[in-house]
């Protein structure tokens, strides 16, 4: 499944930069104002910290929420006391758009993360352009190498990367990785199964100074309780708040 949203993912990528080519993507991105710095508004306090996630369907739960005006929701996020938005783009199986990230940045102030499968070099350029503050990294989508060459593209753009992890190994990856923001997924998305119990399991292998974030598996406070009591200083949550009320799900997971 994770080598066919990639797949899929780098084919509207090409389909995009023959209408908009790199060079007017480059330019585009040149002429944002800087990103902001997302270490500084996800560093670890004695509250928990949450990235809320504008998510209209998965592959694996299908259609979750109608979100016709993702800059409103994003709006709700902010003055909620979420730390980071994260916008899915991919458009096949979560139906998001780049779009819908251009929109949410002019309704925000504080960082924006672009949740793609990126694979390529145009996917970041295209995050910084639309004003990405940082982009996800899938380490297990990833060769090292290429893993390597696109964490330093997106440090020279001056953004952020999550660096996503879903085992011991990728974990060692990121760390060899320098990644300074590390997300460990409950869901494996090669077979979209889910390990409550993985992020407990590596958490110790993330250095200290290192931002730990927790991915999946928050349904309810007391799954941010668990992911707390294990060392998450952020939590990323999608699902559960837009398919309940946004704010008082927030405002509850804040107060852990």
């Amino acid at each position: 499944m994770l080598d066919q949203l990639l797949a899929g993912s780098l084919e509207d990528a090409r389909a995009r930069r023959q209408l908009k080519p790199t060079v007017v993507v480059e330019a585009e991105a040149a002429s944002r104002a800087p990103a902001l710095d997302a270490l500084e508004a996800l560093a670890p306090t004695d509250r928990i910290r949450v990235i809320a996630e504008v998510k209209r369907a998965s592959p694996s739960r299908g259609d979750l929420a109608d979100i016709p005006e993702p800059q409103a929701l994003a709006a709700q996020y902010e003055s909620g006391g979420a730390s980071a938005i994260s916008v899915l783009t991919e458009q096949r199986r979560f139906k998001g758009s780049l779009e819908d990230l251009e929109a949410v940045r002019k309704a925000v102030s504080i960082p924006v993360l672009r949740k793609e499968f990126i694979g390529e070099e145009y996917q970041i350029l295209e995050a910084r352009a639309a004003g990405a503050d940082l982009v996800l990294l899938i380490v297990a989508a990833l060769p090292q190498d290429t893993l390597q060459r696109l964490y330093a593209f997106t440090r020279q753009l001056g953004m952020t990367a999550l660096v996503e992890t879903h085992s011991e190994a990728e974990v060692a990856r990121a760390v060899d990785l320098g990644a300074q923001l590390i997300g460990v997924n409950a869901r494996d998305l090669s077979t979209f199964e889910l390990d409550r119990d993985l992020f407990g399991r590596v958490a110790d292998q993330i250095p200290a100074g290192v931002i730990r974030v927790a991915e999946s598996a928050v349904l309810d406070v007391s799954d941010v309780v668990r992911y707390r009591e294990a060392g998450a200083d952020v939590v990323l949550v999608g699902e559960a708040l837009v398919t309940n009320d946004p704010i008082t799900t927030l405002q509850s997971y804040l107060s852990v």
